[in-house]
């Protein structure tokens, strides 16, 4: 669509990019390489697991018939005929009258059905002294007792977790099909941006935004292509956005507003391709493009420090973990309590950065200093954004408000026993 002079909502803007949205393909990976990623496929097991019944302590594999009446004043006496290291199998079978020593994971032998501890027990040369009696099944760990075969033990669609990754190798797969990682090429575009280790001269900045933008890439998932700095030409950007379309996402920083020097709109428009918006009623980040270069999925992103980083907060993460299969692709949102006072424009959705914390029995949320665009302290600082929405225009202190978490600091502490 037109969206030259159509300024749209967050909601709109996230419907519209997300409707564009296709998961890509699946590529097989070693497991040690899968955590985090979301299973292309169904894993049956092959095998019981685990495979026989075994010991789950050290002590003495018995027949729990015989040891009924046992107790520390009258203990009963029993023949220790083997002893059974883990990894080996047992050579006898145990008898009425009889017990085998037995290591935790040991197999259990033919003839035994319980195990009783090494500490309830006494041994005297090749015998052992029963002190306390123990029920059939007592401290075994049956056949298929943690995964049958033929069992379904991962659905595809999981995001794997270390348990996945130690059920994968309990298995025998070190190899598992999983979503593709999206390569993510970032452009930073304007002539007062310098490299990094250069002293900037007057009137120059060095280049953060493709750090900041490659670290967020990162952290969910996606695979980062830094293209460097892109110039104030059309020619220039025309040719750094033909590079760029040979990743899945392009992301561009700076460029799509409406200075003399912004251009990323027009070598857009140039190379013949979609712009659906790039105006988005949120503060920081108005100026927000989204289209395609060749068919590439291209987020037109602002220049400011802060502003990009909501903007890949609220508009580019969701994109790139549907991507990757994952279904859910939104931060945590809940009610917190502001710590001050605040005024703000109407018309604009804002997300300012603040620090959430448990005080007691609710959820505080404080401003983290200055809120400018340009202020990138207040990212670094902030766990979350207070989030208020385009009709309001003041919060007072202790007022409930909206708060979308960046990270999982306030999911640690809420548990029971914690904080």
């Amino acid at each position: 669509m037109d969206g030259e002079n159509i300024m749209i909502s967050v909601e709109k803007a996230l419907e519209t990019i997300l409707a564009d949205c296709r998961p890509l393909g699946f590529e097989k990976v070693n497991i040690l390489e899968a955590s985090g990623r979301v299973m292309g496929e169904d894993v049956i097991a092959q095998r019981d697991i685990p495979p026989a019944p075994n010991s789950a302590k050290d002590g003495y594999a018995v027949r729990s018939s015989d040891t009924k009446g046992a107790n520390s004043r009258n203990p009963l006496e029993l023949k220790v005929i083997e002893t059974i290291a883990a990894g080996s199998l047992p050579r006898k079978t145990v008898n009425k009258g009889q017990a085998a020593r037995i290591m935790t994971g040991a197999m259990i032998p033919k003839g035994a059905d319980a195990v009783v501890l090494r500490e309830e027990a006494e041994e005297k040369d090749k015998t052992v002294m029963i002190k306390t009696p123990v029920l059939q099944g007592v401290e075994v760990r049956f056949a298929g007792e943690d995964v049958k075969k033929g069992e379904l033990v991962i659905q595809k669609g999981s995001v794997l977790r270390p348990g996945h990754i130690g059920m994968l190798a309990a298995l025998g797969k070190a190899f598992v099909t999983v979503y593709q990682k999206p390569r993510v090429a970032i452009l930073c575009t304007g002539d007062e941006l310098v490299e990094l280790e250069t002293d900037p001269p007057p009137g120059k900045i060095v280049n953060s935004n493709s750090y900041s933008l490659a670290a967020q890439v990162r952290e969910c998932g996606g695979v980062p292509i830094l293209l460097g700095i892109g110039r104030d030409s059309r020619s220039d950007l025309a040719e750094k956005f033909q590079v760029a379309g040979r990743a899945d996402v392009v992301l561009s920083s700076g460029g799509v507003s409406v200075g003399d020097y912004d251009f990323v709109k027009d070598v857009m428009a140039d190379l013949g391709n979609a712009m659906h918006f790039w105006k988005v009623a949120m503060r920081p980040g108005k100026p927000m493009a989204f289209g395609s270069v060749n068919g590439v999925p291209l987020f037109g992103l602002p220049g400011n420090p802060v502003a990009v980083m909501v903007s890949f907060e609220q508009l580019v993460r969701p994109y790139l973990l549907k991507m990757q299969g994952h279904t859910q692709i939104f931060r945590q949102i809940f009610k917190a309590v502001s710590a001050q006072s605040i005024r703000k424009e109407t018309g604009f959705k804002h997300f300012m950065r603040g620090v959430v914390k448990k005080e007691k029995d609710r959820y505080v949320v404080y401003l983290t200093g200055e809120q400018g665009s340009g202020i990138l302290k207040s990212m670094v600082e902030a766990n979350a954004f207070m989030v208020l929405d385009e009709n309001v225009s003041s919060v007072k202190k202790g007022d409930e408000v909206v708060v979308q978490m960046l990270d999982e600091t306030i999911l640690r502490t809420d548990l029971p026993g914690f904080g």
